[in-house]
């Protein structure tokens, strides 16, 4: 399967074709050059009503942070979550291309492992992304890996899920200790906000990583994480069944055909906040979910640049992951045995957390 590379749009001409179709009503024809079209209607459908956001300003945002967003999801399937009547209205997932796909969006035919070939929408160039917007498509929902090496993550993911008592300051000091942790063993992180209620800690991958060693890097990140810090971490998925203010360390999203929400990705919540790439020195009491949105993304992108970009740059080899995945055990096996550690690993004990406190009464 051969890669379709972006052709070279005009995105300033694009984002004044959108404003004059909403302008003269809603619908009408998007030219992207060299006779590629894309047919728009609705534009001013409110999608955010206490953002006063409407669905062609949705298109606009993501047209102008296409030139960072389309490198993280070329080549990627898209799991869209539609939002026809915008976030207020009915929402439901869409995985098949569908039938009646313009030509000029892309699709590919992939073996899904679970239920075998379908076509899936790929994604990488502004037509596509700007057609499942038209669909509903509020949010960017990648796979972790490429259409051309399905089985080869190229990231792995550790999501930071906060129960509703627990403040966002208390979230960024977790991810600092995740990023600490992760650093110390020698992996490289990239950071980004949920957009949601969490933060996204996302380690790169050597080339040709399985899925497999993927999901262990991953649940052995997060029990060092929660061995080290018992009084706020958890490894246990039932929220009713997570200790009173603790954060859930989430490392189940890593197999094939899981997806994450893309950095600059626009989340469906009332405000239309932005999943923000980070700078780890920005993990502190002051950081706000909500300072990152559909209006105030551009101008932060304008100041600091890609820092997705830059962070995911650097891929470390077969050999640092080899070593950093046995530094992860020595810490889970070295965190004291403390009582309020072992109760809270029982409390959470449906996946990894007894094999932390295992590890830890044998150290």
């Amino acid at each position: 399967m051969t890669p379709r590379r972006r052709s070279s749009v005009d995105y300033s001409g694009v984002e004044a074709q959108l404003r004059a179709i909403e302008r003269d009503g809603g619908d009408g024809e998007l030219s992207f050059g060299r006779g590629a079209t894309l047919s728009v209607s609705s534009l001013g459908k409110t999608f955010f009503p206490a953002a006063g956001i409407t669905k062609g300003d949705l298109m606009r945002y993501y047209t102008c942070v296409a030139p960072v967003l389309l490198p993280v999801i070329e080549d990627r399937a898209l799991v869209l979550k539609r939002y026809p009547d915008g976030v207020k209205g009915s929402m439901f997932f869409q995985q098949n291309a569908g039938e009646h796909v313009p030509d000029v969006v892309r699709v590919e035919t992939l073996d899904t492992a679970d239920l075998g070939e379908k076509p899936r929408i790929i994604g990488g160039d502004l037509p596509t992304l700007l057609y499942t917007v038209q669909l509903g498509a509020i949010e960017v929902h990648p796979w972790l890996s490429r259409v051309d090496q399905v089985a080869t993550p190229d990231w792995c993911l550790i999501d930071l899920d906060p129960g509703d008592d627990v403040p966002f300051s208390q979230v960024a000091a977790l991810a600092r200790e995740v990023t600490r942790i992760a650093e110390a063993s020698g992996l490289t992180v990239a950071l980004k906000t949920s957009g949601a209620s969490g933060i996204h800690v996302v380690l790169p991958l050597p080339p040709r990583t399985s899925y497999e060693t993927s999901a262990a890097l991953a649940l052995q990140l997060a029990e060092a994480v929660v061995a080290a810090n018992p009084e706020r971490a958890t490894l246990e998925r039932g929220v009713k069944a997570r200790p009173k203010g603790s954060i859930y360390v989430d490392a189940q999203q890593n197999a094939r055909g899981k997806s994450m929400a893309a950095p600059y990705s626009v989340r469906a919540k009332p405000a239309a906040t932005v999943s923000a790439p980070l700078r780890a020195r920005e993990l502190t009491s002051r950081l706000r979910i909500g300072a990152f949105t559909v209006k105030s993304m551009p101008a932060r992108l304008a100041r600091t640049g890609d820092l997705w970009g830059d962070a995911i740059a650097t891929r470390p080899s077969a050999r640092t992951l080899e070593r950093a995945m046995a530094t992860l055990q020595d810490v889970s096996a070295a965190a004291p045995p403390r009582r309020e550690r072992t109760r809270r690993s029982r409390v959470g004990g449906t996946h990894a957390g007894p094999a932390s406190s295992r590890r830890a009464r044998r150290a």
